[in-house]
């Protein structure tokens, strides 16, 4: 089962940047994992803005490779300079679909 990663990040710092960005992509790859999506152009379409300046969606094959990614102690130092730079909120989600799961949500099928 696919799992995605948002990473929905405000930089502070943008010192960390430019080795995260040449350098993680890299080890999503060795994990399995692509980025869909990684971008700061930013619009929020409902609700409270969130500041955020760079949101990014990644794609990984399972929840054991995401895990292996961030637990990767290549990763480490990046993922340090990212939180000491940043405010950062990731969330995981799989690839299931609840519709008709739940009374008020119908199938799609």
């Amino acid at each position: 089962m696919s799992v995605f990663l948002i990473a929905d990040i405000k930089v502070t710092d943008d010192s960390w940047v430019p080795a995260y960005a040449a350098n993680v992509h890299k080890l999503v790859e060795k994990h399995g994992g692509k980025y869909l999506s990684r971008s700061g152009n930013i619009e929020t379409l409902e609700g409270e803005d969130k500041d955020s300046t760079l949101v990014a969606l990644l794609q990984f094959p399972s929840r054991t490779a995401l895990d292996r990614f961030t637990q990767d102690p290549a990763y480490g130092p990046y993922g340090q300079s990212r939180r000491a730079g940043s405010t950062s909120n990731f969330h995981i989600i799989d690839d299931t679909d609840i519709a008709g799961a739940i009374p008020y949500l119908p199938s799609s099928v």
